[in-house]
């Protein structure tokens, strides 16, 4: 068996050892004679599966009682307009802070459904800054405030969510999701694309506090609405089973880990190395203000776009994949998410300092 170091930003790696249970599961889960894939999701098998994530997920992010947790479908992308049309009871405006490309989407698909005032927004730097809190300008009639904890493509990362007072917060957590302890409490809602941190593509998480489900005067479409989600314990249609049996295995290996007080220090580790090797030279650079930087997703480039096309050349037949910088910026990026090794992010360091030497 051959496994590479994988730096994709998404669907990104697992745990060895999430996908060694999967594998040996695969056939045959618990004695049911039937695979995961296979099995009818009202049965009592994936009863137990959905019942045991949800219980160490709420374990994971210590979730108040006034909080639920959905499992949805669509992505964050579809979490773009749910916001929106889930959320606005009496207010039909929203501010949002853009701090990244994901933060442009989500206000494009928002103003589909309300009034959007961008409150702030680092677009003057290109996304490489997350603009101070004091120079936001808020609605104070908004009925939340939305933000991208985390941008892969531009690597900006809020290192503490805000205070917005009476506002709700809402935070599009897609890439930064367990990853690092969350106050569940400063957030009236957070949703998270399962492929990053959680586990394959096709499942997204919700945590929502309960006194903002049901305010919709929309009418909206079952798929699309926060209480039949949570009316049905996330059982109203046939969920993403698969993606919810994996995402369950990944909240047991961080709890075996130590919960997500132990990974945050390992993304620390792995994080600072990186940026420590690119922060050393005058071979490589990376435009993020130093205290507003990521800890999952590191863009880095060369001396030019030749260079930089060479290094990833190079980085490829070093099993070093998936390296490439999204192609809005160009240049490199290195995904470190939870389930990446420290040994190899050491490997990708050991590589980039070779290939300075060459060609530096």
């Amino acid at each position: 068996m051959r496994r590479v170091c994988n730096f994709s930003a998404g669907p990104a790696a697992l745990p060895i050892e999430v996908l060694a249970q999967v594998k040996e599961e695969i056939f045959d889960w618990h004695g049911s004679g039937m695979s995961v894939m296979e099995m009818s999701h009202r049965g009592k098998e994936f009863t137990t599966i959905i019942e045991d994530a949800k219980a160490d997920l709420k374990q994971l992010v210590r979730l108040p009682d006034n909080y639920d947790i959905l499992f949805m479908q669509g992505g964050a992308t579809a979490q773009f307009s749910m916001v929106p049309m889930n959320l606005l009871e009496d207010s039909h405006t929203a501010d949002y802070v853009c701090t990244g490309q994901w933060g442009v989407k989500a206000i494009k698909e928002a103003e589909k459904f309300c009034a959007v005032n961008i409150a702030a927004s680092s677009a003057d730097k290109k996304y490489s800054y997350i603009p101070a809190i004091e120079d936001w300008r808020c609605n104070k009639q908004s009925g939340y405030i939305h933000i991208t904890s985390n941008e892969t493509i531009g690597g900006v990362e809020f290192n503490e969510p805000p205070q917005t007072g009476n506002i709700p917060l809402v935070a599009d957590m897609s890439s930064s999701f367990l990853s690092r302890p969350i106050d569940v409490e400063k957030y009236g809602l957070i949703y998270a694309g399962a492929q990053k941190n959680v586990g394959p593509s096709g499942l997204t998480i919700v945590l929502i506090r309960k006194d903002l489900i049901g305010n919709s005067k929309r009418v909206l479409p079952s798929m699309f609405d926060y209480r039949v989600f949570s009316e049905a314990n996330s059982m109203s249609n046939t969920p993403p089973c698969f993606p919810i049996y994996v995402a369950g295995l990944v909240f047991k290996w961080l709890l075996e880990l130590g919960g997500l007080m132990a990974i945050e220090q390992v993304n620390k580790k792995k994080s600072s190395m990186l940026y420590e090797c690119i922060d050393g030279s005058d071979f490589y650079r990376n435009l993020v203000k130093k205290s507003h930087r990521s800890r999952m997703n590191v863009p880095f480039s060369t001396i030019d776009d030749n260079t930089d096309k060479r290094f990833l050349s190079e980085a490829l037949s070093n099993d070093l994949c998936e390296l490439k910088g999204h192609r809005s910026v160009g240049g490199m990026r290195a995904s470190i998410y939870n389930a990446m090794p420290l040994d190899a992010v050491k490997t990708l360091i050991c590589f980039m300092k070779e290939f300075e030497k060459k060609n530096g």
